[in-house]
């Protein structure tokens, strides 16, 4: 990074998102990428990702596709329902 540069702060969709039992984990890292595990298996699902105003589209490493929106602070990613780590709704185990 040059002087002239300034770091950008990361999107405010960055960070992880948790199913409410816990269960699915996946993390929307700062590069682009996600990391997605599920029960024990970490890095069950791996690949990259675009935000477009409210809406997320993912490839995985194997080139399945899937879409995702954010509405109310909630992430609806095809099926799944993920909430922010932390949330109220999210599993005892994903709260401070």
């Amino acid at each position: 990074m040059t002087s002239s540069e300034t770091p950008r702060d990361p999107h405010p969709y960055v960070g992880m998102w948790v199913t409410a039992d816990g269960f699915i984990r996946q993390e929307l890292l700062p590069n682009g990428r996600y990391d997605e595990a599920r029960g024990s298996r970490r890095s069950a699902y791996t690949g990259s990702y675009t935000i477009t105003g409210n809406h997320l589209d993912y490839v995985d490493d194997t080139g399945f596709t899937a879409t995702g929106d954010v509405r109310d602070g909630v992430l609806y990613h095809e099926h799944l329902v993920l909430y922010r780590e932390g949330d109220e709704h999210a599993g005892p185990e994903n709260r401070p």
